[in-house]
């Protein structure tokens, strides 16, 4: 039997702009973490890169160029690697400025934009995601930081999300989630020759109401902290805990009266690991809205996971 757990809402974001698609919660120092906007509604051009601090209950935005997959920091202060419709870039939150490195993604299709994504040292691996949801013909990449090249590694997904890195005795494997194909998948990865193995399957969740979505390993590297997006009127959502070598739930944390759950993310903060949940406003009616109202919010909740020597990592570009 799964534990279950309560989060808690948090009082951001604190517009309907920054509640349409709030994803990618990440550690950016103890007690603070990033998130991005992905798009400020049905129809904005743009997205936001926002940081939340706990100890004072504020949450700094600043518009983006364009709509953002994913926004880590870097090792240079007030530094973040952000991918940012088909472009990879730099973002100074001190000034402000944009500056892409990167600007061929996705190039040979249309009506993609880059969505989830992982740093790994000075590798970028992520995805993109077709924007009707409908064709297998988004792309999955390698950022090779080393010669800055970037490898297609695959290029029949639909809506590319959660993503970790796994290293078992000297061979490093992803963890990616399609989301519409409801599966969890393991490849072998090669970053020298920018190759991926066939895919295993670890979890199937083809049944399910929900659909997976981002994803996160807990810090001993055995199990997948998954946010399930119900795209429908609930009570409340879900983000799980799976045991990676069995496929057992270990943990529920419930998010009240908002179902569409996007990311969780590990935060440190008062010395114990805290677990931030995004959830979302996409696609949701105006009737579902006024049932579900704390959609869009971010959450909180004790993970119960140790602490330790755990640190997320930094793009060490």
């Amino acid at each position: 039997m799964a534990e279950v757990i309560e989060a808690t809402p948090l009082d951001t974001p604190d517009s309907d702009a920054l509640r349409f698609l709030p994803e990618g919660p990440y550690q950016i120092a103890p007690g603070a973490f990033s998130w991005v906007g992905i798009q400020h509604g049905a129809e904005a051009p743009h997205g936001s890169l926002n940081r939340y601090d706990f100890e004072s209950g504020k949450n700094v935005s600043q518009d983006l160029p364009g709509r953002p997959g994913f926004a880590f920091p870097c090792q240079t202060a007030n530094r973040f690697v952000v991918g940012c419709e088909r472009s990879l870039g730099f973002f100074d939150v001190a000034s402000g400025q944009w500056e892409p490195f990167c600007e061929a993604v996705d190039q040979d299709v249309t009506n993609t934009i880059i969505n989830d994504g992982l740093a790994y040292e000075d590798n970028l691996i992520f995805g993109t995601k077709d924007l009707e949801f409908a064709t297998k013909k988004a792309g999955l990449y390698l950022y090779r930081g080393r010669d800055r090249q970037l490898i297609q590694l695959r290029d029949d997904q639909i809506c590319s999300n959660g993503k970790a890195i796994l290293l078992d005795g000297g061979q490093l494997s992803l963890i990616d989630i399609d989301s519409p194909t409801r599966q969890v998948v393991r490849y072998g990865v090669d970053l020298d020759n920018g190759t991926l193995t066939e895919p295993d399957v670890v979890l199937d969740l083809t049944s399910d109401p929900a659909v997976p979505d981002g994803a996160i390993l807990t810090p001993d590297g055995t199990g997948l902290i998954i946010a399930m997006f119900l795209p429908q009127s609930a009570a409340f959502g879900e983000t799980r805990l799976y045991d990676l070598a069995s496929g057992q739930c270990r943990k529920v944390w419930r998010t009240p009266l908002s179902p569409q759950n996007t990311c969780p993310a590990l935060v440190e903060h008062a010395g114990t690991l805290k677990l931030v949940i995004t959830t979302a406003v996409e696609n949701m009616s105006a009737e579902d809205q006024a049932v579900c109202s704390n959609a869009g919010r971010l959450f909180v909740a004790d993970s119960g996971l140790d602490v330790g020597d755990w640190s997320p990592p930094v793009f060490q570009a």
